[in-house]
């Protein structure tokens, strides 16, 4: 690949992640024991925003997992809405995030979620597509249903490699 630059993945953190949205794990304790002791809720944990003409909607979505390095070519963002990505594996998963720069992505950055971890983008926020790193590629997605398109797509004039 000519003319391109390479985005070393990093382990994905709240505090790192939380200019583009929301880490959604069993960090801490949990906030509440419910179902008479037997149950830990980590309650609240993402920043879901649907915009005035939205809804919450809950699909299922089953990726194909993706070879690595990757060569990142197109980023997207949803202006009407936050987007949640809850695996249901085990299995970690790439998730690519870049600041708005002027109404354009500006540089990305990459990170490998932990097992179990998951990710509730802001609206607006800049994102790579879903990418499992291993099959089944299985997520709950929690995201905006509503009128209106959604979705912006961009693609980069520099090619990025995202390693790990």
């Amino acid at each position: 690949m000519s003319n391109g630059q390479v985005i070393k993945a990093r382990a994905l953190s709240a505090a790192e992640f939380a200019p583009f949205g929301d880490v959604l794990d069993f960090s801490g304790a949990p906030h509440k024991i419910i179902n008479q002791g037997l149950c830990g809720r980590w309650h609240d944990l993402a920043q879901m925003d649907f915009g005035p003409r939205g809804r919450a909607g809950i699909s299922l979505f089953d990726a194909q997992p993706r070879q690595m390095p990757l060569t990142l070519e197109m980023l997207e963002r949803h202006p009407d809405g936050s987007q949640a990505f809850l695996p249901m594996t085990e299995h970690p998963f790439l998730v690519i995030v870049a600041p708005d720069a002027d109404g354009r992505p500006g540089t990305p950055r990459a990170f490998v979620t932990a097992p179990g971890q998951g990710v509730n983008y802001h609206r607006g926020t800049w994102h790579g597509v879903l990418t499992p790193l291993h099959a089944p590629g299985r997520f709950a997605v929690i995201d905006r249903i509503g009128p209106g398109a959604n979705l912006q797509e961009f693609l980069l004039q520099t090619e990025w490699r995202i390693e790990i």
